[in-house]
């Protein structure tokens, strides 16, 4: 059956204390509006997102997907209904930007409960229920009626099952209900869980799709973010080991929603993942390494303390040691930079040496360059290279050069003040100093 997800995504957020609207804020490298619209384009046929007025970003994020804008901020039923003539035929199911831990798994099921029933809701058992709504049922577990916790006596406060406000239903009578809701309420709104009650009344009956608690928590609040930042990292640690990825201390390993690991990578403790970042097997990334935006190929090692920046290709076997910062480079396979270097918007061809305290000057102020490091090249400690620069092929750096000119295949460069020496002069000088302190 065909099936439409309505994603309300007006709210402003107030209890973030952001500008930012509410789901653009990230979770695991991704902002609330992207994770359920990734689950959303795994089930639905069509996805049709309400805005608030003056939400270019989040239209922008919710691309390619159809947007309609909520212009007064009247409630949830309201902010659905903006949104009907996209209903289409067949299941519609509203959902909320701030619930965007719901997996693919549980919507499936959502959506077969509520064809078979003709009305679905999602439900869930918190440990701790709260001031959450909570879902009344019959003897046949049939729901009769959601009660806000203001409005419930002691008997159904505890109650643990509660209401996580997605419903779904067909879409003639989906609009049918939401157009018969009322605003007589403290806050003067149309609320979308009114619909249960119409329903109710019109004798259709109502399932509730029980799902974890962890997918259905929503996010009001940056102390609610961090917990639902917790429990996802918790499923991508899990998911990347059940797929053969070693990690000694998972807890302190932070990944992005987009990481890509194979089989048999090591992870030590205290890696931060950003996005865009793609590891072959065998790769060992030691602690207190920061990567983002980077391609890491077979058999290579980064860290510790090593910091990959957007635009970084490893090939094979290459090693990125201690403080080593690595930019819009690639390095070929063998390449090795083991200590305390950067290297930014370079080329650095198979089995290069790049010495300790290598940097590329790929910054002029005003615009970068490149600098081309060839193969089986020796780059020498201390040494700079002032972009744009060529290094042919087995070239040889001497330690503190400082090289602004393109060095032929096979020569020596140095570039450095001769070293003088004085016989005896240290020795004076410090009976000289004697003197002077006495």
């Amino acid at each position: 059956m065909h099936a439409t997800a309505i994603v309300l995504a007006a709210g402003l957020g107030t209890r973030m204390k952001s500008t930012l609207p509410k789901t653009l804020h990230r979770l695991a490298g991704r902002s609330m509006l992207r994770h359920l619209l990734a689950s959303c384009e795994q089930v639905f046929d069509r996805i049709v997102v309400v805005l608030g007025p003056d939400m270019d970003a989040v239209r922008q994020e919710a691309a390619p997907h159809l947007c309609v804008v909520q212009q007064e901020r009247l409630g949830t039923a309201h902010a659905a209904l903006q949104a009907a003539e996209a209903f289409g035929d067949g299941l519609v199911a509203v959902l909320y930007a701030d619930n965007p831990l719901i997996r693919p798994a549980t919507l499936r099921r959502l959506l077969d409960r509520s064809a078979q029933a003709g009305f679905g809701l999602l439900a869930f058992r918190p440990a701790d229920p709260g001031r959450y709504g909570r879902v009344i049922t019959d003897r046949e577990e049939l729901v009769e009626r959601i009660v806000e916790y203001a409005d419930a006596t002691p008997a159904e406060r505890a109650i643990g099952l509660c209401n996580a406000g997605v419903l779904c239903c067909p879409s003639r009578q989906m609009q049918h209900w939401l157009q018969g809701v009322r605003n007589d309420n403290a806050k003067g709104e149309y609320y979308l869980t009114d619909t249960v009650a119409l329903a109710r009344a019109d004798g259709q009956s109502i399932v509730a799709v029980e799902a974890p608690a962890d997918e259905l928590a929503g996010i009001n609040s940056r102390t609610e973010l961090a917990q639902a930042e917790a429990v996802l990292q918790g499923w991508l640690r899990r998911s990347a080991m059940d797929e053969g990825v070693t990690m000694t201390d998972p807890s302190s390993v932070f990944l992005c929603a987009d990481t890509k690991l194979s089989p048999d990578v090591t992870i030590e403790p205290n890696v931060v993942f950003g996005s865009g970042v793609t590891v072959a097997s065998n790769v060992l990334i030691r602690a207190f390494s920061h990567i983002e935006g980077a391609t890491i190929g077979a058999g290579s090692i980064i860290g510790p303390f090593a910091r990959l920046r957007p635009g970084t290709t490893l090939e094979k076997d290459v090693h990125v040691g201690n403080f080593v910062e690595v930019k819009a480079a690639t390095l070929a396979t063998g390449v090795k930079a083991n200590h305390l270097s950067y290297l930014g918007d370079a080329s650095v061809g198979t089995r290069t040496n790049i010495g300790a305290g290598t940097i590329t000057c790929n910054y002029d102020g005003i615009n970068k360059h490149r600098t081309t490091i060839g193969a089986d090249v020796f780059v020498g400690s201390d040494v700079a290279l002032v972009a744009p620069v060529t290094i042919g092929d087995r070239a040889i750096l001497g330690a503190g050069s400082v090289i602004t000119d393109a060095v032929e295949p096979d020569a020596l460069a140095l570039a450095r003040g001769r070293q003088v020496q004085k016989p005896g002069r240290a020795k004076q000088m410090r009976a000289s100093a004697s003197k002077r302190k006495n």
